[in-house]
């Protein structure tokens, strides 16, 4: 089974980076909403657009699912 979403993405987080996959990882890890058990697409992405406590690109985060699912 796949890691999940969640949990990859914390791998990715980097303070210092402007990288879009490091500042949404920060973003998740401060969200105590953010679903954190999940590896399904729908899930994540509509959480993103409709209940997140930040805002974020829906474009570069397609990018970086994409980067999850090649992992």
């Amino acid at each position: 089974m796949r890691k999940s979403f969640y949990s990859w993405l914390m791998t990715q987080r980097n303070p210092k980076s402007n990288e879009p996959v490091a500042i949404l990882a920060d973003l998740a890890f401060e969200d105590s909403t953010f679903p954190k058990h999940t590896d399904d697409f729908e899930v994540v992405s509509r959480y993103l657009e409709d209940q997140a406590t930040f805002s974020f690109n829906l474009g570069d985060f397609d990018r970086i699912w994409e980067d999850y699912l090649g992992h």
